[in-house]
């Protein structure tokens, strides 16, 4: 482990104390909040597990739903882990981050500087922003079924055409962030895997967050299921690790939450590279495009939420490019959703009122409805102050 990673990692153990208001502090409270919107839908999609985590003030509540799994029944606990789905692109951005701040990569630079092989290729002219925002020049939303290996990956970038211009248009896409986390991996010279679980996952102080879950933690890995009910997890695909494949508790994730307010001590290099993830890089309608957050002025109303965390966002958009980009901004509701066959997951805070939300399930029902869940619950407790 290199001299900077072992200086996070120390630092991530010593948490920031902030006095709570006797609001936030007030579990009951909360729990009713949290009851209220998160039971009807578990009782309208039949989900069998959620868990929701809550910070408020700097104080952190879990309250679990359900049960991991239908066959054994098991209760959801703080120990259970969930499929983060695209969640996970935030992680890798924060690495991809934290390299362009100790010197690894620049965002500016062009993909070729890392993978040689693609000078002279268009995908080799690709600037390493354009990947972390989706705004590369159009990729599909996964990667062909026969793209398998890393040789077939390289061959796919190489023979790939930009059907528009780099910067012009928003196309959501697993090729495009899963390509950064490659190339952030080869900068830092280590397996993407093991910069995740090894270095920054630690360095976060997060105890419970996996790529690959490890054997004597497959007990807390929550069942998942597809919207028709059947059983399902995710099957590992090229890339799928830097693109959607961190498991993850509600517990870990509200940690992260709060790291990205800055309500963690962290080393300063990560929160600096925790920070510029919320640089505003393009407006996307009433939406503006982060490396892969997205975020809104605030207050936003419920239906901007719902319209840009719908499936209409998977299009080719139009987006215009902020120039210079727009500085992290504390008055504003960022969020990301994720989903895969078996599970469903949103985040979202808002810096300047010092709350943020988490909530994970085991099985994958609409955005529309997570956003909606967690709207209700941060808007209940911001106007009870």
């Amino acid at each position: 482990m290199t001299r900077d990673w072992i200086g996070i990692l120390s630092a991530a153990l010593v948490s920031t104390c902030i006095s709570t208001s006797g609001f936030a502090a007030d579990e009951l409270k909360l729990k009713a909040i949290s009851d209220a919107a998160i039971k009807p839908i578990m009782d309208k999609y039949g989900i069998p597990g959620i868990a929701v985590a809550i910070t408020a003030d700097g104080q952190n509540h879990i309250f679990n739903y359900g049960v991991e799994s239908k066959d054994t029944d098991r209760p959801v606990t703080p120990a259970t882990m969930f499929e983060l789905g695209s969640i996970s692109k935030t992680f890798t951005v924060t690495l991809t981050s934290y390299a362009d701040v100790t010197g690894r990569l620049s965002l500016s630079d062009k993909a070729s500087k890392y993978l040689p092989s693609m000078k002279g290729k268009p995908f080799g002219d690709v600037v390493l922003m354009d990947l972390g925002t989706h705004t590369a020049g159009g990729f599909p939303l996964q990667f062909p079924d026969e793209v398998k290996t890393e040789k077939q990956l390289m061959e796919y970038l190489a023979t790939w055409k930009p059907s528009f211009a780099a910067g012009t248009r928003r196309t959501y896409a697993n090729p495009s962030i899963g390509a950064l986390g490659y190339i952030t991996a080869k900068s830092m010279g280590k397996d993407f895997a093991a910069l995740m679980e090894d270095q920054l996952f630690p360095s976060l102080g997060l105890k419970s967050t996996f790529i690959d879950v490890p054997k004597s933690r497959m007990v807390d890995y929550a069942q998942g299921y597809k919207r028709s009910g059947e059983p399902a997890r995710m099957t590992p695909a090229i890339l799928s690790s830097e693109a959607y494949g961190v498991k993850s508790t509600a517990s870990d994730m509200i940690r992260f939450i709060d790291a990205n307010m800055g309500l963690v001590e962290l080393d300063e290099k990560l929160q600096q590279a925790i920070t510029n993830t919320h640089k505003g890089y393009f407006d996307v309608g009433a939406m503006t495009q982060d490396l892969i957050w997205e975020q809104y002025s605030y207050p936003a109303t419920l239906t901007t939420l719902m319209d840009n965390n719908s499936s209409a966002m998977l299009k080719t958009i139009p987006v215009k490019q902020l120039m210079p980009a727009m500085k992290p901004r504390d008055d504003v509701w960022i969020n990301k959703t994720g989903s895969t066959n078996g599970f469903g997951a949103y985040v979202a805070f808002i810096p300047n009122e010092r709350v943020g939300i988490v909530i994970l399930a085991n099985k994958n029902y609409p955005n529309e409805d997570r956003v909606s869940a967690a709207y209700q619950i941060l808007t209940d407790i911001t106007s009870a102050r």
